[in-house]
Protein backbone atom coordinates (compact mmCIF):
# COMPACT_ATOMS: atom_id res chain seq x y z
CA UNK A 1 0.00 0.00 0.00
CA UNK A 2 1.34 3.44 -0.95
CA UNK A 3 1.12 6.21 1.62
CA UNK A 4 1.99 9.82 0.87
CA UNK A 5 3.23 11.59 3.96
CA UNK A 6 2.74 15.34 4.30
CA UNK A 7 5.52 17.56 5.58
CA UNK A 8 4.94 21.03 6.94
CA UNK A 9 7.53 23.61 8.00
CA UNK A 10 7.39 26.22 10.71
CA UNK A 11 10.11 28.81 11.27
CA UNK A 12 11.03 31.07 14.16
CA UNK A 13 13.97 33.39 14.63
CA UNK A 14 16.70 32.33 17.03
CA UNK A 15 17.73 35.58 18.68
CA UNK A 16 18.27 36.77 22.23
CA UNK A 17 14.50 36.96 22.76
CA UNK A 18 13.88 33.34 21.75
CA UNK A 19 11.77 31.15 24.05
CA UNK A 20 11.49 27.41 23.26
CA UNK A 21 8.00 26.22 22.40
CA UNK A 22 6.38 23.23 24.07
CA UNK A 23 6.97 21.19 20.91
CA UNK A 24 10.67 21.94 20.59
CA UNK A 25 13.03 19.06 21.35
CA UNK A 26 14.43 20.35 24.61
CA UNK A 27 17.72 18.55 24.16
CA UNK A 28 18.43 20.76 21.17
CA UNK A 29 21.48 22.93 21.83
CA UNK A 30 19.76 26.27 21.32
CA UNK A 31 16.77 25.28 23.48
CA UNK A 32 19.13 24.27 26.27
CA UNK A 33 20.75 27.70 26.16
CA UNK A 34 17.40 29.49 26.16
CA UNK A 35 16.23 28.39 29.61
CA UNK A 36 17.04 29.48 33.13
CA UNK A 37 18.17 32.75 34.64
CA UNK A 38 21.04 33.11 32.16
CA UNK A 39 18.92 32.52 29.03
CA UNK A 40 19.17 35.96 27.42
CA UNK A 41 22.87 36.38 28.18
CA UNK A 42 23.50 32.85 26.88
CA UNK A 43 21.81 33.57 23.58
CA UNK A 44 23.37 37.02 23.19
CA UNK A 45 26.86 35.69 23.87
CA UNK A 46 26.47 32.66 21.59
CA UNK A 47 25.23 34.81 18.70
CA UNK A 48 28.14 37.21 19.24
CA UNK A 49 30.57 34.29 19.13
CA UNK A 50 29.05 33.20 15.81
CA UNK A 51 29.38 36.70 14.32
CA UNK A 52 32.96 37.07 15.51
CA UNK A 53 33.98 33.71 14.08
CA UNK A 54 32.22 34.44 10.79
CA UNK A 55 34.07 37.74 10.34
CA UNK A 56 37.38 36.13 11.27
CA UNK A 57 36.95 33.59 8.47
CA UNK A 58 35.39 36.03 5.95
CA UNK A 59 38.33 38.42 6.27
CA UNK A 60 38.58 39.68 2.70
CA UNK A 61 37.27 43.26 2.17
CA UNK A 62 36.55 43.19 5.89
CA UNK A 63 39.34 45.20 7.57
CA UNK A 64 37.43 45.97 10.78
CA UNK A 65 36.07 42.40 11.10
CA UNK A 66 32.48 43.53 11.47
CA UNK A 67 31.10 43.43 7.94
CA UNK A 68 28.82 40.43 8.46
CA UNK A 69 26.31 39.13 10.94
CA UNK A 70 24.55 35.77 10.98
CA UNK A 71 20.82 35.45 11.49
CA UNK A 72 19.51 32.06 12.54
CA UNK A 73 16.12 30.51 11.88
CA UNK A 74 14.82 27.43 13.67
CA UNK A 75 13.23 25.14 11.08
CA UNK A 76 10.70 22.74 12.62
CA UNK A 77 9.48 19.97 10.33
CA UNK A 78 6.26 18.13 11.13
CA UNK A 79 5.00 14.99 9.41
CA UNK A 80 1.41 13.88 8.95
CA UNK A 81 1.44 10.12 8.45
CA UNK A 82 -2.22 9.21 8.49
CA UNK A 83 -3.57 12.22 6.60
CA UNK A 84 -5.59 13.19 9.64
CA UNK A 85 -4.07 16.61 10.14
CA UNK A 86 -2.34 15.35 13.29
CA UNK A 87 1.34 16.17 12.76
CA UNK A 88 4.29 14.67 14.62
CA UNK A 89 7.46 16.76 15.17
CA UNK A 90 9.88 15.05 12.83
CA UNK A 91 13.06 17.10 12.36
CA UNK A 92 14.46 20.34 13.71
CA UNK A 93 17.41 22.23 12.22
CA UNK A 94 18.87 25.70 12.05
CA UNK A 95 19.17 27.70 8.86
CA UNK A 96 21.75 30.45 8.50
CA UNK A 97 21.22 33.76 6.79
CA UNK A 98 24.07 36.21 6.27
CA UNK A 99 23.67 39.98 6.52
CA UNK A 100 26.28 42.01 4.62
CA UNK A 101 26.35 45.43 6.27
CA UNK A 102 28.43 46.94 3.45
CA UNK A 103 25.91 46.16 0.73
CA UNK A 104 22.79 45.91 2.93
CA UNK A 105 22.09 42.54 1.37
CA UNK A 106 20.75 39.43 3.07
CA UNK A 107 22.35 36.25 1.72
CA UNK A 108 20.78 32.82 2.16
CA UNK A 109 23.01 30.42 4.06
CA UNK A 110 22.81 26.68 4.67
CA UNK A 111 20.06 24.59 6.26
CA UNK A 112 20.91 21.57 8.39
CA UNK A 113 22.87 23.10 11.24
CA UNK A 114 22.23 21.62 14.67
CA UNK A 115 20.23 18.73 13.20
CA UNK A 116 17.98 16.90 15.64
CA UNK A 117 15.29 14.27 15.27
CA UNK A 118 12.84 12.50 17.57
CA UNK A 119 13.12 9.29 15.55
CA UNK A 120 16.90 9.36 15.86
CA UNK A 121 16.45 9.73 19.63
CA UNK A 122 14.23 6.64 19.51
CA UNK A 123 16.74 4.66 17.46
CA UNK A 124 19.74 5.39 19.66
CA UNK A 125 18.20 5.87 23.11
CA UNK A 126 15.46 3.23 23.01
CA UNK A 127 15.79 0.69 20.18
CA UNK A 128 19.58 0.29 20.28
CA UNK A 129 19.70 0.10 24.08
CA UNK A 130 16.86 -2.40 24.32
CA UNK A 131 18.46 -4.53 21.61
CA UNK A 132 21.73 -4.73 23.55
CA UNK A 133 20.35 -5.06 27.07
CA UNK A 134 21.86 -8.10 28.84
CA UNK A 135 23.68 -9.16 25.68
CA UNK A 136 27.29 -10.40 25.87
CA UNK A 137 28.42 -8.34 22.87
CA UNK A 138 27.25 -5.11 21.24
CA UNK A 139 25.32 -5.47 17.98
CA UNK A 140 23.11 -3.42 15.68
CA UNK A 141 19.40 -4.25 15.18
CA UNK A 142 18.35 -5.37 11.73
CA UNK A 143 17.35 -2.42 9.50
CA UNK A 144 18.66 0.03 12.10
CA UNK A 145 18.16 3.58 10.81
CA UNK A 146 16.25 2.53 7.68
CA UNK A 147 12.99 4.29 8.58
CA UNK A 148 14.72 7.45 9.78
CA UNK A 149 16.88 7.58 6.67
CA UNK A 150 13.94 7.21 4.32
CA UNK A 151 11.89 9.80 6.20
CA UNK A 152 14.79 12.26 5.98
CA UNK A 153 15.26 11.68 2.26
CA UNK A 154 11.52 11.96 1.65
CA UNK A 155 11.59 15.38 3.31
CA UNK A 156 14.67 16.62 1.41
CA UNK A 157 13.11 15.48 -1.88
CA UNK A 158 9.68 16.90 -1.08
CA UNK A 159 8.09 19.88 -2.76
CA UNK A 160 7.88 21.73 0.55
CA UNK A 161 11.66 21.46 1.03
CA UNK A 162 12.33 22.78 -2.46
CA UNK A 163 9.91 25.65 -1.91
CA UNK A 164 11.83 26.80 1.17
CA UNK A 165 15.47 25.95 0.41
CA UNK A 166 17.63 26.28 -2.67
CA UNK A 167 20.30 23.72 -1.81
CA UNK A 168 20.55 20.36 -0.01
CA UNK A 169 21.31 20.40 3.71
CA UNK A 170 24.73 20.19 5.31
CA UNK A 171 24.84 18.69 8.80
CA UNK A 172 27.90 19.51 10.89
CA UNK A 173 28.66 17.33 13.93
CA UNK A 174 31.40 16.72 16.46
CA UNK A 175 34.03 14.10 15.77
CA UNK A 176 33.81 10.79 17.64
CA UNK A 177 35.92 10.22 20.74
CA UNK A 178 36.46 6.53 19.91
CA UNK A 179 38.18 7.04 16.55
CA UNK A 180 41.56 8.35 15.43
CA UNK A 181 41.70 10.98 12.69
CA UNK A 182 44.73 11.42 10.44
CA UNK A 183 45.63 14.71 8.79
CA UNK A 184 45.88 14.68 5.01
CA UNK A 185 47.61 17.04 2.57
CA UNK A 186 44.27 18.33 1.27
CA UNK A 187 43.42 21.86 2.37
CA UNK A 188 40.43 24.09 1.62
CA UNK A 189 40.55 27.88 2.11
CA UNK A 190 37.42 27.91 4.31
CA UNK A 191 37.05 24.37 5.68
CA UNK A 192 40.76 24.04 6.33
CA UNK A 193 42.80 20.83 6.56
CA UNK A 194 41.08 17.55 5.80
CA UNK A 195 41.32 14.60 8.20
CA UNK A 196 40.39 10.99 7.58
CA UNK A 197 39.17 8.53 10.26
CA UNK A 198 40.81 5.18 10.89
CA UNK A 199 37.46 3.39 10.63
CA UNK A 200 33.78 3.91 9.94
CA UNK A 201 31.43 4.68 12.81
CA UNK A 202 27.82 3.86 13.63
CA UNK A 203 26.99 7.54 13.12
CA UNK A 204 28.51 7.45 9.62
CA UNK A 205 26.50 4.34 8.76
CA UNK A 206 23.34 5.90 10.19
CA UNK A 207 23.74 9.10 8.18
CA UNK A 208 24.60 7.13 5.04
CA UNK A 209 21.06 5.75 5.21
CA UNK A 210 19.91 9.38 5.14
CA UNK A 211 21.66 9.72 1.78
CA UNK A 212 24.61 11.62 3.26
CA UNK A 213 28.35 11.13 2.92
CA UNK A 214 30.89 12.63 5.30
CA UNK A 215 34.21 14.47 5.22
CA UNK A 216 36.23 15.81 8.14
CA UNK A 217 37.87 19.23 8.08
CA UNK A 218 39.62 21.40 10.66
CA UNK A 219 38.97 25.05 9.71
CA UNK A 220 41.67 27.71 10.17
CA UNK A 221 42.39 28.60 13.83
CA UNK A 222 40.27 25.68 15.03
CA UNK A 223 41.68 23.07 17.39
CA UNK A 224 39.78 19.96 16.20
CA UNK A 225 38.13 18.66 13.03
CA UNK A 226 34.40 18.86 12.42
CA UNK A 227 32.31 16.24 10.62
CA UNK A 228 30.42 17.55 7.58
CA UNK A 229 27.57 15.36 6.29
CA UNK A 230 26.28 16.30 2.83
CA UNK A 231 25.04 15.19 -0.58
CA UNK A 232 26.75 16.14 -3.82
CA UNK A 233 30.03 18.05 -3.75
CA UNK A 234 30.67 19.80 -0.44
CA UNK A 235 33.60 21.87 -1.70
CA UNK A 236 32.00 23.13 -4.91
CA UNK A 237 28.23 23.17 -4.39
CA UNK A 238 28.36 25.89 -1.72
CA UNK A 239 29.89 29.36 -1.68
CA UNK A 240 32.59 30.40 0.77
CA UNK A 241 30.12 32.53 2.73
CA UNK A 242 27.64 29.66 2.94
CA UNK A 243 30.30 27.31 4.28
CA UNK A 244 31.54 29.95 6.73
CA UNK A 245 28.01 30.36 8.09
CA UNK A 246 27.88 26.66 8.96
CA UNK A 247 31.41 26.56 10.40
CA UNK A 248 30.90 29.65 12.57
CA UNK A 249 27.53 28.43 13.86
CA UNK A 250 28.44 24.85 14.62
CA UNK A 251 31.93 25.54 15.92
CA UNK A 252 30.37 27.94 18.42
CA UNK A 253 27.89 25.34 19.66
CA UNK A 254 30.65 22.74 19.90
CA UNK A 255 32.84 25.09 21.96
CA UNK A 256 29.93 25.47 24.36
CA UNK A 257 28.80 21.84 24.39
CA UNK A 258 32.15 20.02 24.02
CA UNK A 259 34.85 22.41 25.26
CA UNK A 260 37.18 19.46 26.02
CA UNK A 261 37.49 18.97 22.24
CA UNK A 262 36.66 22.28 20.55
CA UNK A 263 37.88 24.73 23.18
CA UNK A 264 41.01 22.74 24.03
CA UNK A 265 44.20 24.69 24.61
CA UNK A 266 46.19 22.54 22.17
CA UNK A 267 45.29 21.91 18.54
CA UNK A 268 44.93 18.48 16.94
CA UNK A 269 48.13 16.98 15.57
CA UNK A 270 48.76 14.75 12.57
CA UNK A 271 47.04 11.86 14.33
CA UNK A 272 44.19 13.03 16.51
CA UNK A 273 41.99 11.12 18.96
CA UNK A 274 39.36 13.34 20.64
CA UNK A 275 39.26 13.11 24.42
CA UNK A 276 36.19 14.10 26.41
CA UNK A 277 38.25 13.73 29.59
CA UNK A 278 40.74 16.38 28.47
CA UNK A 279 41.31 18.81 31.36
CA UNK A 280 43.43 21.23 29.31
CA UNK A 281 40.57 23.27 27.92
CA UNK A 282 38.81 26.58 28.47
CA UNK A 283 35.16 27.20 29.27
CA UNK A 284 32.97 29.77 27.57
CA UNK A 285 30.92 32.24 29.59
CA UNK A 286 27.76 30.41 28.55
CA UNK A 287 25.77 28.13 30.84
CA UNK A 288 24.95 24.73 29.32
CA UNK A 289 23.39 21.75 31.09
CA UNK A 290 24.98 18.67 29.51
CA UNK A 291 23.66 16.26 32.14
CA UNK A 292 20.10 17.34 31.44
CA UNK A 293 20.66 16.98 27.70
CA UNK A 294 21.77 13.35 28.02
CA UNK A 295 18.88 12.47 30.33
CA UNK A 296 16.23 14.03 28.10
CA UNK A 297 17.43 12.25 24.97
CA UNK A 298 16.06 9.02 26.44
CA UNK A 299 12.78 10.65 27.41
CA UNK A 300 12.30 12.04 23.93
CA UNK A 301 13.12 8.69 22.38
CA UNK A 302 10.34 7.17 24.48
CA UNK A 303 8.03 10.01 23.40
CA UNK A 304 8.68 9.11 19.75
CA UNK A 305 8.05 5.46 20.50
CA UNK A 306 4.67 6.14 22.15
CA UNK A 307 3.38 8.85 19.82
CA UNK A 308 4.86 7.91 16.44
CA UNK A 309 6.47 4.47 16.17
CA UNK A 310 3.78 2.42 17.92
CA UNK A 311 0.61 4.19 16.67
CA UNK A 312 1.75 4.17 13.03
CA UNK A 313 3.88 1.02 13.04
CA UNK A 314 1.98 -0.78 10.28
CA UNK A 315 1.80 2.26 8.02
CA UNK A 316 5.46 3.08 8.61
CA UNK A 317 6.58 -0.48 7.87
CA UNK A 318 4.55 -0.59 4.63
CA UNK A 319 5.84 2.79 3.57
CA UNK A 320 9.47 2.00 4.42
CA UNK A 321 9.28 -1.28 2.49
CA UNK A 322 8.02 0.51 -0.64
CA UNK A 323 10.19 3.64 -0.39
CA UNK A 324 13.26 3.76 -2.60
Amino acid sequence: MKHDFTFTIKTIALDENYHPSDKTRITTNFANLARGSHRQANLRNALKMIDNRFNALANWDNPTADRYSVELEIISVNIDVAGSGQAFPSIEVLKTNIVDRHTNKRIEGIVGNNFSSYVRDYDFSVLLQEHNRNQPAFSIPENFGELHGKLFQAFVNSAVYKQHFNKPPVICLSVSDNKTYHRTENQHPVLGVEYQPNESSLTEQYFKKMGLQVRYFMPPNTVAPLAFYFVGDLLNDYTSLELISTVSTMETFQKIYRPEIYNANAAAGKAYRPNLQNLDHSLTQIVYDREERSKLASEQGKFAQEHFIKPYQTVLEQWSASAV
